[in-house]
Parts: structure tokens; C-alpha cells; sequence
């Protein structure tokens, strides 16, 4: 009976042991929470963009086959160096043709401002001379068929047909004279200036090719890095279609996609730190140069059905603030 009692005072003083060690840790738990509740604050927002540059894309108005690269993706060249040779047989045959209509149109004006020919002007000559003469003679046989009419000599048919004669022969020597002073003038302005336009006409077609041809040497516009070369040599390429692509290593700027209750710290014009994973995870200061709404299409719709509105999203873009020869376009760039 005495065992039995010390037994269970036994356990008791056991369970009262176990329900104050558990009170003290629902205790220290619950100090705990309310710690962390206290003084643990949110972690800060990261904004995730990226690296890019100015792209030029390199083309031209020639088409042709590719016969020669000058440059491989990834080398560096200046404004000025030649980068590809595209050839065209057509373009070179229409060159020779636009080239041999000149020839033809300043023939034509040559002989067109040299005049009619000294052999042309001198037949125009004697054909008035030969119709100055027969005016002479019908006009003196017109002469004494009117006096032998006046005599009653010769009938007035006879006296009629002289008239006429001599009549038809002044109107032919008239005519003889205009051919010739036509043929002393040379061709008409009208035709002078048609001669000269033809001129005109060619000459712009030679130098229309020639614009072609200029661009069968490819030159960079600027200073940059070859990015990507599309065509293979031996291959056509239109007129317009993309060459290559020359990266401006010397414009670079960071992008991101912000929505619009996160531009409170975010101005034209601010300084912002960003750091860059792929660069050792280095932190650069960056300008905010771009600020623009997205449109439409990237709005952040509300989750809650009420006391909520939708946010746009803000394209941001802002440029280093220190040379980084080593940021390429598409790393990531993190800002906190």
C-alpha cells in the first residue's frame, strides 16, 4: 500500500515537470515569434533586367552574291572599314549599257548643235537658184505671150497658161528659198532641247548604277563589334537584306520592366545601383535616361475583386555610369 502511494506521487511530480518544461517552451516559442515579428522586416523588391547595346544593322541596295567577308563575328572595327564584297553581273551589264546610251544621246546632240551638213546647205542652194532661174524664164515667156495677146497674135489660153507657169514657178522658188534658209538654221531648239534631255536621261541612269555599284563594298557606318554575320559566301542576297549586325560597343544601357507602384525611387535623370551576375556580381551605378509606358498589352491585372486597380508596367532604361567593356547584351542585371 505504501509502494503503491509513493508510485503515483511519483508520476505526479513527473507530469508536473513535463507540463512546466512544455510551458516554458510554448513560452520562449511564442517570445520568439513575437521577435521575429518585431524586428524582422521584408526582404527589399529585386527588379530583374538586362544588358543591351545599339545595334546597327548592316545592308544595301545592291543585290548580288556574296564573294568575300572582310570581318568574322566578334571583331572589333571603325567607321570606314570594308566589311563585305558583293558582286552582280547584271548590275556591271547595265552599267556598260547606261554607259553606251550616253554615247549614243551625245552623238545626237553633237549633230544636232553642228548644224545641217555643208553638202545639205549647198543643194538647198542651188535648188532655190534653179528656181530663181525658171521664175526669169516663165516670167519672160509670160512677158510676150501678153504682148502677142495684145496683138491678138496668140489666143488667151495661150496667154492663161504662161500666167500660170509663171506663177507656179515664183511659189517653187519661194519654197526652194524657205528649205534653204531652214537648212542655214539647223534644227530647231525644240530639237536641240529633246537632245540635250536625252543627254540628260542617260547620264542619270549611268549614275543610278553607279549608286548600286558603290554598294558592292559594304563600309561600317561607326565603330563597333561584329555581331552576327547572316549570309555564307557564294550566297544571293537582295536588295535590303540584313548583312550582318555591328554592335555599338560604345552606347550601352540597362533595361527593365517596372510596374508603376514601384517608380516612387525611380526619376529621369536618378543614379540607381544594379548589380551584374555575370560580372563577378560587380555593383554599377547607372542614369535613368528612358521612362515610357508599355502599353496596354503589359498591364497588371488586379487579383482582388474589390479595393485593388490595375498597374501598368514602365519600360525603364538607364546607362552605366563607368566604362564596362565586358557587359554584353542579355546579361542579367539585378536591382534591389
Amino acid at each position: 500500500m505504501a509502494e503503491n502511494m509513493q508510485h503515483s506521487a511519483d508520476e505526479k511530480k513527473e507530469n508536473r515537470r513535463l507540463i512546466s518544461s512544455l510551458a516554458v517552451v510554448i513560452i520562449l516559442v511564442a517570445l520568439l515569434a513575437l521577435v521575429g515579428f518585431l524586428f524582422l522586416k521584408e526582404p527589399p523588391e529585386i527588379i530583374e533586367g538586362q544588358a543591351d547595346a545599339t545595334s546597327v544593322r548592316i545592308s544595301g541596295m545592291l543585290p548580288g552574291r556574296v564573294t568575300e567577308f572582310m570581318v568574322k563575328e566578334g571583331d572589333m572595327v571603325h567607321a570606314g572599314d570594308t566589311l563585305v564584297h558583293i558582286h552582280s553581273g547584271i548590275a556591271e551589264a547595265k552599267l556598260a549599257q547606261a554607259e553606251y546610251m550616253v554615247d549614243a544621246a551625245q552623238a545626237v546632240n553633237r549633230k544636232v548643235d553642228s548644224g545641217t551638213r555643208s553638202q545639205i546647205i549647198q543643194g538647198a542652194y542651188q535648188l532655190w537658184q534653179q528656181a530663181k532661174a525658171a521664175v526669169d524664164i516663165t516670167r519672160k515667156t509670160y512677158d510676150r505671150m501678153e504682148s502677142l495677146y495684145g496683138k491678138g497674135v496668140v489666143s488667151e489660153q495661150k496667154r492663161d497658161e504662161a500666167k500660170a507657169a509663171y506663177d507656179a514657178a515664183v511659189a517653187a522658188e519661194k519654197a526652194a528659198e524657205s528649205q534653204y534658209s531652214l537648212a542655214k538654221q539647223g534644227a530647231q531648239s525644240e530639237d536641240k532641247q529633246s537632245a540635250s534631255a536625252m543627254v540628260g536621261v542617260a547620264e542619270g541612269s549611268v549614275a543610278e548604277v553607279n549608286a548600286l555599284l558603290a554598294d558592292q563594298y559594304l563600309t561600317a557606318p561607326c565603330d563597333g563589334q561584329i555581331d552576327i554575320i547572316y549570309p555564307h559566301v557564294g550566297e544571293l542576297v537582295s536588295i535590303g537584306a540584313p548583312i550582318m549586325n555591328l554592335l555599338r560597343t560604345d552606347d550601352k544601357w540597362v533595361t527593365f520592366n517596372v510596374r508603376e507602384d514601384l517608380l516612387s525611387d525611380i526619376t529621369m535623370g536618378k543614379k540607381l545601383k544594379v548589380m551584374i551576375p555575370a560580372l563577378d556580381r560587380k555593383e554599377v551605378d547607372v542614369e535613368v535616361f528612358y521612362i515610357r509606358d508599355m502599353g496596354s498589352y503589359a498591364t497588371w491585372r488586379a487579383t482582388k475583386s474589390t479595393g485593388d486597380w490595375d498597374s501598368r508596367t514602365f519600360q525603364i532604361k538607364a546607362r552605366p555610369l563607368e566604362d564596362l567593356p565586358n557587359l554584353r547584351p542579355g546579361m542579367t542585371v539585378i536591382y534591389r
